[in-house]
Parts: structure tokens; C-alpha cells; sequence
């Protein structure tokens, strides 16, 4: 393992569109929510805080996909995202993104690699 990386979980532990994986991760030097989803058989990891206000989009732990388990969705003003790219897709995000962070898959296991500053 390299050093800086946080092993997140097992990938046995995502299903595509189903319940997302909830860690913590530093960002500009305080504990931030984080989160890993599988979508179209990919990981990806994003802050768990809406782009249109800084609030959790999780309604229950872990359940961030909207009903067609297709966008991720802000549970409490309905923002919606885009789970392949974080993408504000609608809503009041107001075309602010979900904060992206770089994750990886390997050996059956998700890892942390850092804040995606790109």
C-alpha cells in the first residue's frame, strides 16, 4: 500500500446503483464525510456534501442514488448529480459539481488516493 492511500472497503461491498460506502477523508485540513458508489461497474468517490449548500446527500447512511438508481441526489433540496463524473445534472446546485475524489480499485479492495484537484 502506498503511503497517503486508506483502504476504503472490499469491492464486494458495491453493488452498481446501490448503497454507497461512507468514509471520512482531510480536506483543507478538517474531517469531511466522504463517500464510494459503483456505477456502470466503475467506483468513484466524491465529498458527501452538496454542491449548492454544504449539507449531506445522504437521507439514510449510505443511500444516495435518486429511485431509478441512475444520478446521485441531495436528499434534503433535491440537487441532482451526475455518479460517473459528479456533475451538478439539476437542481439548485447551480451547475457546482460534487467535490471528486481519486479512488482505486485493486486486488478486491477500494482505496483513497487523494482530493481529485483536477
Amino acid at each position: 500500500m502506498d503511503r497517503g492511500e486508506l483502504l476504503i472497503c472490499a469491492s464486494g461491498a458495491l453493488v452498481d446503483s446501490g448503497r454507497a460506502v461512507r468514509f471520512e477523508v482531510e480536506y483543507f485540513g478538517e474531517r469531511a464525510p466522504a463517500f464510494v458508489v459503483r456505477c456502470a461497474g466503475r467506483v468513484h468517490g466524491y465529498l458527501n456534501r452538496c454542491g449548492h449548500m454544504p449539507m449531506e446527500l445522504d437521507w439514510r447512511e449510505g443511500e444516495v442514488f435518486d429511485l431509478n438508481g441512475r444520478d446521485l441526489i441531495c436528499s434534503t433540496h433535491g440537487a441532482t448529480y451526475s455518479a460517473a463524473s459528479g456533475k451538478c445534472l439539476g437542481g439548485p446546485c447551480g451547475g457546482t459539481p460534487l467535490v471528486a475524489l481519486q479512488v482505486e480499485e485493486r486486488d478486491g479492495k477500494v482505496y483513497f488516493k487523494g482530493i481529485d484537484d483536477g
